[in-house]
């Protein structure tokens, strides 16, 4: 950590326990853009852990940030809904995109349930070799001694090619996912369009490709890529009439298979060179690795938070939510809850309950591909100890602009072979 971001951390702990409770806004994506937040998450945990925002950037909202409320709420989706939207921004009502994680039950249960295979034991194990040698294609073409963005040579790359594996994408045209995925999670905020009909109109493309290829899977025997599955699943195979519900759920794919894995990618480099005694350890014990995962993802945290809808007043830390209130769980929070995770903001690759973290949350609700994405990490790290003594750090990474999606777009790196 350079001098000029420990000043600005200093400045922020300062700010975040000196400002009134009541004017604290973790809400604001400039937060994690400087990666400031942690003060504001470590106050509202020690002295309102159920904290409403009456004038935050995104409207009213109540803040749930440790362990065992985020897991409480997650649970209880009878008390808590899903529907209609799942972050703490609002969709806008012109361009409304439904998905399965954004609805309750039956509807969830039966959409979930048929995309549900593609992630199944059998199918991971049949994956894994895919995995292993597309990781290592990517390794072994990498420049050795030289500086380049890990993101965009690793990470995003190899997310982007186990992506269209899965949603049976054509694999010379994958780059077109990882734009969809910076265009549904950032889009104006982050720069990568430049206005809301722009958006729009890459999203519409988006389904216009994806229709074609329903179409294409639709007049085969059913296969196990994902928009098969979609194709003749008997509680999707009619979702082509509701066709902004379809561009929904593959952007909910979309993004949670691309953005959540390569950030833990990108995380897990910059934690071991964060903590240099805990890179030593792994070298020292790569049997540990599988653990490692599930602590990068703990530590990473790549989706900061989800957001539910109160059915009813409700109780919770001493404070009465109100039937329709906007209830955001900070999973980044709950991740760094003290009295859960000894030394929370420490990465410590042999944590005993490090599998025990909120980043996939919890009941109805929770990822689908948890497994997909340890296994990915797993396989990542397996191969570039075989390969580099270190993935090097040599600048400071930058972080884009979300409260959603804990990420990066650049992390500087120089690798060193064994």
């Amino acid at each position: 950590m350079n001098l000029a971001t420990s000043l600005k951390l200093d400045r922020a702990r300062q700010h975040a326990f000196e400002i009134p409770l009541e004017e604290i806004d973790v809400g604001d994506w400039l937060l994690f853009e400087q990666d400031t937040h942690w003060p504001y998450f470590e106050r509202l945990r020690r002295e309102a852990p159920v904290h409403f925002c009456a004038a935050g950037r995104h409207g009213p909202y109540w803040s749930i940030t440790r362990f065992n409320d985020i897991k409480y709420v997650d649970s209880h989706h009878e008390l808590f809904s899903s529907d209609g939207n799942v972050a703490i921004t609002d969709q806008p009502l012109d361009f409304s995109t439904p998905m399965f994680i954004a609805m309750d039950q039956p509807k969830h249960h039966e959409q979930r349930k048929v995309v549900n295979p593609v992630v199944a034991p059998r199918n991971l194990k049949a994956m894994e070799d895919t995995i292993r040698h597309a990781v290592g294609e990517i390794l072994d073409g990498l420049p050795v001694g030289e500086t380049f963005n890990w993101v965009e040579k690793v990470s995003i790359e190899l997310t982007t090619q186990m992506l269209a594996t899965i949603l049976g994408f054509p694999f010379d045209e994958r780059h077109k996912l990882t734009r969809w995925s910076d265009v549904a999670s950032g889009g104006t905020l982050t720069g990568v369009v430049e206005t809301r009909e722009h958006r729009h109109r890459e999203l519409l493309e988006c389904l216009e490709r994806f229709t074609e290829l329903w179409h294409e899977r639709a007049a085969l025997e059913p296969g196990n890529d994902l928009i098969s599955m979609l194709a003749h699943g008997s509680a999707t195979r009619d979702l082509l009439s509701r066709p902004m519900e379809y561009l929904g759920n593959l952007l909910l794919l979309i993004v949670g298979g691309n953005d959540t894995t390569r950030n833990s990618i990108s995380g897990g480099v910059l934690a071991l060179n964060t903590w240099p005694d805990e890179y030593q350890k792994l070298r020292d014990h790569p049997a540990l690795i599988p653990n490692m995962a599930a602590e990068i993802i703990r530590w990473q945290t790549p989706l900061a938070h989800m957001r539910r809808t109160a059915n009813e007043d409700i109780e919770l830390g001493g404070q009465l939510i109100r039937q329709g209130d906007k209830v955001v769980m900070w999973y980044i929070s709950g991740n760094r809850d003290e009295e859960m995770f000894y030394d929370a903001d420490r990465l410590i690759i042999d944590r005993p309950n490090a599998r025990h973290h909120v980043s996939f949350g919890y009941g109805i609700h929770r990822c689908m591909g948890n497994r997909l994405a340890e296994m990915q990490l797993r396989i990542v790290w397996e191969e570039i100890l075989e390969r580099f003594h270190t993935v090097e750090v040599v600048g400071e990474p930058v972080r884009i602009r979300s409260n959603l999606l804990r990420g990066y777009s650049e992390l500087p790196v120089r690798l060193h072979a064994n």
